[in-house]
C-alpha cells in the first residue's frame, strides 16, 4: 500500500502569533441603517456590509429569489413579519432593493459603486 502523501497540519498553541487578525478588522466607513417610510410607518433595515455572512450565504444557496429574502428578513430583524404584513407591490420591490444598494454604496452585482462590475460568469 502506498505511503499516504496527505500532510497533516498541526494546530498552534492558542498564544502563538496568527497569520490574520479578523477581531481588527473595522469597516471602510459607518455602517449606517437604511430607514424607509412605507405604509405609514417607519422601517429600518440594517446595513447591508453590516449582515451576518453565514445567513445569507444560507439563503442565497437556495437561488436569487431566496438570497433577496434572506437580506429583507436579517435586515429588518424583528419587523420583518409586520413588514410582509403591510403586502409589497412588485412594482415597488426593485426601486426598495435598488435604493437599499445604493445606500450602501454597491450595485446591483454587490460590487462597490466606482468599481467595475463583475465579469463572472
Amino acid at each position: 500500500m502506498p505511503a499516504s502523501t496527505t500532510k497533516r497540519t498541526t494546530r498552534r498553541p492558542d498564544d502563538s502569533p496568527f497569520d490574520f487578525n479578523l477581531d481588527a478588522v473595522e469597516p471602510d466607513e459607518e455602517l449606517k441603517p437604511f430607514v424607509v417610510r412605507f405604509g405609514g410607518r417607519r422601517w429600518t433595515f440594517q446595513h447591508m456590509q453590516d449582515l451576518d455572512c453565514w445567513n445569507l450565504l444560507d439563503a442565497a444557496s437556495n437561488g436569487e429569489v431566496s438570497a433577496m429574502l434572506g437580506a429583507f428578513r436579517n435586515a429588518l430583524g424583528d419587523q420583518y413579519e409586520p413588514f410582509r404584513e403591510v403586502g409589497l407591490p412588485q412594482y415597488k420591490l426593485r426601486p426598495l432593493f435598488q435604493a437599499w444598494l445604493k445606500h450602501c454604496g454597491l450595485n446591483e452585482d454587490g460590487t462597490p459603486i466606482g468599481e467595475p462590475a463583475s465579469t463572472d460568469t
